[in-house]
């Protein structure tokens, strides 16, 4: 039986933990919050840390230092953040719903969350590039895709 089947989400090791996120770099989407309303609003722009090409932190280990307002997840807040990702492995496990079938450590292949439609690779836009009077105009609906539970 695989780790994140026989243990809960607090029971993990720092290196479970870490293992359990998929790469769709959807979580360092730049998010927009409507002052009216609050509603959170994901964009294409991706965190100037986010490669866009591999998905993965430039400077993980000092993400926050470098980026104030960077979320690390954690048992507490994985279930209180409204705009995490329903395909988040963190957020599926809290919800008793199990990880996706194009998750790599169910398939076996990184490529998985590309062909499922998941990942942000090549779809975003570097933060440097977009000014921001006009990250408005880059809010997109796909990072909010979420697969059929199977093809």
């Amino acid at each position: 039986m695989a780790f994140w089947e026989e243990k809960s989400l607090a029971e993990m090791s720092k290196a479970e933990w870490e293992a359990l996120c998929d790469g769709c770099g959807r979580c360092c989407l730049l998010k927009l919050e409507d002052e009216e309303t609050g509603t959170i609003f994901t964009s294409d722009v991706r965190c100037r840390l986010l490669d866009g090409e591999t998905c993965r932190c430039t400077d993980y280990p000092r993400r926050q230092a470098k980026v104030p307002d960077c979320i690390k997840l954690s048992l507490e807040n994985v279930t209180a953040i409204e705009w995490i990702p329903t395909t988040c492995a963190y957020r599926r496990l809290a919800e008793g719903r199990g990880l996706a079938w194009w998750h790599p450590l169910v398939s076996g292949d990184p490529e998985t969350v590309v062909q499922a439609g998941v990942s942000v690779r090549g779809r975003t836009f570097a933060e440097a590039d977009i000014p921001p009077d006009e990250w408005e105009e880059h809010i997109a609906d796909w990072p909010e895709y979420d697969p059929p539970d199977a093809l």
